[in-house]
């Protein structure tokens, strides 16, 4: 019964993005989450490199982060990605396997940057984007 409450509640629950409570990038617009989930670009706003972070084993919550961030279905977003890299223009963002190991990686490295539910944010994150903003 926790496990139900649990899922419930991250359902309902908003995506945000974050980073390492230490990186120097407070707040993101949305063009530049767009940039850096889309490989327009590699970097941060103050130069320093970008590591974005996909989930790999939760495809509802994966296509509700591509759906509110590019309004795009993540078929789309995944032709995208083989398409660009096949150009070899661009790499595609790094995968964990799940949240836990989202927050886990994004609070051992600095230049992470990662969707995760609102209720996850711990105090070594650092939420630098809102959707409903």
């Amino acid at each position: 019964m926790g496990a139900l409450s649990f899922t419930n509640s991250v359902a309902s629950a908003e995506l945000v993005l974050v980073v390492h409570k230490n990186n120097p990038n407070s707040v993101l617009s949305r063009s530049q989450v767009i940039d850096l989930y889309m490989g327009k670009y590699i970097a941060f706003p103050d130069g320093s490199k970008a590591v974005p972070v996909d989930i790999e084993n939760d495809l509802e919550t994966r296509t509700k982060f591509y759906d509110s961030l590019v309004g795009m279905p993540l078929a789309r977003v995944n032709a995208y990605w083989s398409k660009v890299k096949f150009s070899g223009r661009a790499r595609p963002p790094t995968q964990q396997k799940d949240e836990k190991a989202i927050l886990d990686f994004v609070m051992e490295t600095e230049n992470a940057i990662a969707y995760v539910y609102e209720n996850s944010v711990t105090s070594d994150l650092k939420v630098v984007y809102r959707f409903d903003e």
